[in-house]
């Protein structure tokens, strides 16, 4: 199947490096692979339930989303236990260290995953108690 994508070009020239680097014969097939360990991950953290011990780190630029960042943040205060923040010239880096239901966790990712001013929002599960 062909398909496009709006993908900035900075990210493909990136991109095609990284594939071209690791020896993959094209960039679709560095793309099915990407596509590959997305749906994985996902399906990883659909998978878990019951109370979660869990680190959420993302990037993103301050001033177009920090309000909405606090907004979620404070919904979410019932699992976020500790907050670390960073600032690293126009973007910070933060990650939020939590405990509580698996789904609650997920809503807060997917939440952080909506906003087009957050870069990359990564998971890692910790403990399941």
């Amino acid at each position: 199947m062909r398909t496009s994508f709006s993908i900035p070009d900075d990210l493909v020239a990136e991109f095609d490096e990284t594939w071209q680097s690791e020896g993959l014969e094209s960039r679709s097939r560095g793309v099915r692979e990407a596509m590959q360990e997305y749906v994985e991950s996902h399906v990883r953290l659909e998978a878990v339930d019951g109370t979660v011990v869990a680190m959420i780190n993302f990037d993103y630029t301050y001033e177009p989303v920090i309000r909405a960042l606090h907004d979620v943040q404070h919904e979410f205060q019932d699992v976020i236990t500790t907050t670390n923040h960073i600032h690293e010239g126009e973007w910070c880096l933060e990650t939020l260290f939590c405990r509580g239901a698996a789904n609650q966790i997920r809503e807060l990712v997917y939440a952080l995953r909506d906003f087009d001013d957050v870069n990359r929002v990564n998971i890692t599960l910790t403990h399941t108690v």
